[in-house]
């Protein structure tokens, strides 16, 4: 029988954490529920593993100072909204990508 996983309050406090980041900046989150939850349970894996919440579509280097630029929100993600619709993750996204994403899905 398949039951649900269910988020740890670490995924939890992640994802709260990013859906205010995405209001502030009017974006929203990945209308993807289940690519959403797997950036959500990369970014919360991270942060276990090594402290912070690299995001996980990135390698680290294992260079402390380089790695810096690849904590989620990462140094990239606003021009990658801009150009592409969403970050390279695909947590944040614009919201005309969105909507777009979402009526392809229906």
């Amino acid at each position: 029988m398949y039951t649900e996983r269910t988020e740890t309050s670490d995924e939890e406090e992640i994802r709260a954490w990013a859906e205010e980041y995405a209001k502030k900046n009017g974006w929203v989150l990945n209308p993807d529920k289940k690519v959403l939850n797997t950036v959500i349970r990369g970014l919360s894996r991270n942060k276990k593993e090594f402290g912070e919440q690299y995001c996980p579509c990135r390698l680290r280097s294992g260079d402390k100072e380089k790695d810096r630029a690849i904590i989620c929100p990462c140094i990239y993600h606003k021009d990658e909204i801009a150009e592409d619709g969403h970050c390279h993750c695909q947590l944040y996204y614009r919201k005309d990508t969105a909507e777009r994403v979402a009526g392809e899905k229906e």
